[in-house]
C-alpha cells in the first residue's frame, strides 16, 4: 500500500472563502481567546472575569491603559474608554457557593473621540468579550445618551473637555492661580431615571450655555461662582456644591452662591460675555429625540413607547440571509426568541441584539452590521435626526442581563 493511502487530507479552503469560512467557530475563538490572553490590561491585576467588581480603561495610542481608581466616573470628551463590571445576578445574591459572575462591557464614545480610538474601543471591547468566553453583555455608550445601566456604575459622572490627545493637566494646590474660565454644568441625565446618577459636565464658557433647569459652576480663576437657574431641584444644588467643594481642596479660593431669581445672578452672565445682553432667555438644553424623549417622559410606567417596539428576525435559514419583522407593539416575549437565530429587539429607548446559541457563523458575524444599518434607517425617518445615540447592546443566550429581561417582561 502506498505510504500516502488511507490518510485523511484537511479541507483546502478556497481564498474566496477563507474571510468567513471560520468566523465564529470553535478554532476562531480559541483564537481570539489566545490573543485576548496576552493583553495586559485583562491579566493585570488579576480579577478581570474572577471576582466582583469595577475596571475602568481608556484607550491611549491604540492601548488599553487603566484609569486610576480615584478618577472613576471622570472621562474626558476626546476620549474612549472601556468599562466593565462583573456581579453576581440578583437571584444569586445570597447562594455563597455560586460564584458565577454576570459581565457587562461598555466602550464609552466620548463626543470629540477620534475614530481609531473608537474602533480600537469597539474591537477591545469585543476582545474582552473572548477573554470571558463570550458570556459578557456587550454595550455601546455615547456620551450624549449614557444608558441607565452605565451611569448607575458611578455615583457621579464628570465630563470635561480634552483628552489624551490634547496634554491635559492637573491644577497642583500649590500653582499660581491663573486667570482660567471654566463652566460646569450639573444636571441629573433623563436616562438615569428619578432618583439615578448626577452628571458635571464641562459646558463652553459663554453665558449662552446657562439654562433654567440646571446649576451651573463657574471657575474663574480667582473666585468660584455657583449659579442657580430658577428650576434647579435640591439634588443638582447639593451635588454643585460637592463639586465646589472639591475644586476648593486643590486651591482656597473664594466662593459665591447665586440665584438666577436674584438681581445679582447678572454677574455670571457678564463674566461669560453677556454684559450687553438685556433681555436674558435662557433656552434648555438641546432636546432629545422623539423615540428618547418620549421614553424619559414616561420613566417609571411599564407601557411607554409600546408602539415603537420592534422585534426582528435575522436569519439564513433559507440559504440567504433576511432581516425580517417579526412582532411589534405589545407583547413581545422570550418565548419569541429562537436559538437558531439573531434578533434585534428594539425597546424604543435601546437597541439589544440577542445571539441564539445555534445561530450560524454568518449570522453571528453580521449582528453588529446590522444593528448599525438599522440605525440609518431610523435617522432617514422624519423623528429620527438622533437615532445615532441610541445605546446599543448585545447579549448571548443564557448570558442574558437583568436589564435585557427587565425589557423584555416590559413588552410582554
Amino acid at each position: 500500500m502506498p505510504p500516502h493511502e488511507g490518510l485523511v487530507h484537511p479541507k483546502e479552503y478556497d481564498i474566496k472563502d477563507s474571510n468567513v469560512e471560520l468566523i465564529n467557530s470553535a478554532l476562531d475563538h480559541q483564537v481570539k481567546y489566545n490573543s485576548a490572553a496576552t493583553e495586559p490590561a485583562w491579566r493585570d491585576p488579576g480579577t478581570i472575569g474572577t471576582a466582583a467588581g469595577l475596571h475602568v480603561w481608556r484607550i491611549e495610542q491604540f492601548e488599553v491603559v487603566p484609569w486610576p481608581t480615584d478618577r472613576y466616573g471622570e472621562f474626558y470628551d476626546g476620549d474612549s474608554y472601556i468599562v466593565l463590571h462583573s456581579a453576581k445576578s440578583p437571584s444569586q445574591q445570597g447562594d455563597a457557593e455560586d460564584t458565577t459572575l454576570q459581565h457587562d462591557i461598555f466602550f464609552w464614545l466620548g463626543s470629540k473621540t477620534t475614530q481609531d480610538e473608537a474602533g480600537t474601543a469597539a474591537y477591545k471591547t469585543v476582545e474582552l468579550d473572548e477573554y470571558l468566553h463570550g458570556a459578557a453583555t456587550q454595550h455601546r455608550e455615547v456620551q450624549a445618551h449614557p444608558s441607565a445601566e452605565f451611569l448607575s456604575l458611578f455615583p457621579r459622572v464628570s465630563i470635561r473637555a480634552g483628552g489624551v490627545r490634547s496634554g491635559f493637566h492637573h491644577v497642583e494646590a500649590d500653582a499660581p492661580k491663573a486667570e482660567v474660565t471654566t463652566l460646569l454644568r450639573v444636571f441629573k441625565h433623563p436616562s438615569s431615571g428619578r432618583t439615578g446618577s448626577l452628571i458635571v459636565h464641562e459646558v463652553e464658557p459663554t453665558w449662552q450655555s446657562l439654562d433654567d433647569r440646571d446649576v451651573f459652576v463657574l471657575d474663574h480663576g480667582a473666585k468660584i461662582w455657583m449659579w442657580q437657574g430658577r428650576s434647579c431641584s435640591p439634588m443638582e444644588k447639593g451635588k454643585a456644591a460637592q463639586v465646589v467643594h472639591d475644586l476648593t481642596q486643590a486651591k482656597h479660593v473664594d466662593v459665591e452662591v447665586l440665584s438666577q431669581l436674584e438681581a445679582r445672578s447678572k454677574l455670571v452672565v457678564d463674566m461669560l460675555g453677556g454684559k450687553e445682553v438685556e433681555q436674558l432667555s435662557f433656552s434648555s438644553p438641546r432636546p432629545l429625540s422623539s423615540r428618547k424623549r418620549a421614553a424619559d417622559e414616561a420613566e417609571g410606567e411599564d407601557d411607554h413607547d409600546a408602539a415603537q417596539r420592534k422585534l426582528f428576525r435575522l436569519s439564513d435559514a433559507s440559504g440567504t440571509v433576511s432581516f425580517n419583522l417579526v412582532k411589534e407593539g405589545h407583547h413581545i416575549g422570550k418565548t419569541d426568541f429562537d436559538t437558531g437565530d439573531i434578533f434585534l429587539f428594539d425597546a424604543g429607548d435601546r437597541l439589544w441584539v440577542w445571539q441564539g446559541l445555534e445561530a450560524s457563523a454568518a449570522e453571528r458575524a453580521l449582528w453588529l452590521k446590522v444593528a448599525q444599518s438599522y440605525v440609518r434607517w431610523l435617522q432617514e425617518s422624519p423623528e429620527g435626526a438622533d437615532a445615532y445615540l441610541i445605546p446599543i447592546s448585545k447579549v448571548v443566550q443564557g448570558h442574558e442581563s437583568p436589564a435585557f429581561m427587565k425589557a423584555i417582561t416590559a413588552a410582554a
